[in-house]
């Protein structure tokens, strides 16, 4: 049974956007995964298929009404799928959440516009509330494709090689370290000699040892995490401690 991932927007044509090219692509075409959309639209109200009210209590823009969300959450039936409302005072969206979601049976987003939706939706179906940054965009459209990529990524078969998916930023705690390639020497900047050595354990040192100081200088709340918690390194010192 394929991943199931659908999306109830106002904005339908904008997708599969960027999931629609390259592995994801592919992949779907193999039957990994499938897409639905949702036009949150066909289920407003009157003649001008209102979707929207002004907030109760006053205040600028608008809100989302909860009997034209649930018309839509209820016709695209969620298959015991979590429905995931992209907002910026939700929890925050990272590598293993998308791991969990990854075995799962597939994902319903609720991409939402204006003010946001009316809370009572939210929890009358069960809405989990997830951002992707404390930043706001105009919808949740972008912020639910993101989501979605890195966690069909996940899924085994989609990405081609999946040592690579377990070996790449975030996967242990850690940034992932620097990369390089041909040619070895570019604009007086060399490739590192260990990369050539064929050493492969001496590899796996030096790749761990610039992930963490990476991540120490650019990440210090991951570091925070790492030095903490159980993927500890035998190899780290009590000196290095701060």
């Amino acid at each position: 049974m394929s991943f199931a991932a659908t999306f109830i927007t106002l904005y339908p044509e904008t997708l599969p956007g960027p999931l629609g090219v390259s592995i994801l692509e592919r992949a779907r075409k193999h039957g990994l995964w499938s897409l639905n959309t949702v036009d949150l639209r066909e289920f407003g109200l009157g003649k001008h298929r209102q979707v929207d009210e002004k907030p109760a209590g006053g205040g600028a823009g608008l809100v989302l009404r909860p009997d034209v969300a649930a018309a839509a959450i209820d016709h695209a039936g969620t298959n015991e799928c979590p429905i995931i409302y992209p907002s910026p005072r939700g929890i925050p969206f990272s590598q293993s959440l998308a791991e969990t979601w990854a075995s799962g049976p597939g994902l319903t987003f609720f991409c939402g516009r204006f003010e946001g939706l009316d809370q009572r939706v939210i929890e009358g179906r069960n809405l989990t509330e997830v951002s992707l940054g404390d930043f706001i965009l105009a919808g949740g459209d972008v912020a639910a494709m993101a989501m979605l990529e890195a966690t069909l990524r996940l899924i085994p078969g989609v990405a081609g090689n999946h040592a690579s998916v377990e070996d790449e930023s975030f996967s242990n705690g850690l940034l992932e370290y620097p990369h390089y390639t041909l040619p070895r020497e570019w604009e007086n900047r060399s490739t590192p000699d260990v990369l050539l050595s064929g050493d492969h354990k001496a590899v796996d040192e030096w790749r761990n040892q610039q992930s963490q100081a990476l991540t120490k200088h650019r990440r210090p709340d991951l570091w925070a995490a790492f030095r903490n918690g159980p993927n500890l390194r035998a190899s780290e010192t009590d000196d290095e401690h701060d």
